[in-house]
């Protein structure tokens, strides 16, 4: 690990992004979809700007936050909702 790269977990999956990343672009990245469909499909992010809700996860134990909203944190735990 390098100091510019920051640590985080997404469906348990341990990755390294760069400062400033969005978590959607982390859980692309990392080949982990956002949430699932009612059908059962895995979605991923598809406006990148808050409008679609496509790239809902639990975030840090919060659940239907807007993955492509937010950047990624040290430590940051993300789950498909």
């Amino acid at each position: 690990m390098t100091d510019r790269q920051i640590p985080i977990a997404i469906n348990g999956k341990r990755i390294l992004v760069a400062p400033g990343t969005t978590l959607a672009a982390a859980a692309v990245m990392a080949g982990e979809p956002c949430r699932t469909s009612v059908q059962g499909h895995p979605r991923a992010p598809l406006c990148a700007m808050g409008i679609c809700m496509e790239c809902r996860m639990t975030i840090d134990g919060v659940p239907h936050r807007r993955s492509c909203q937010v950047i990624c944190t040290p430590g940051m735990e993300a789950v498909t909702e």
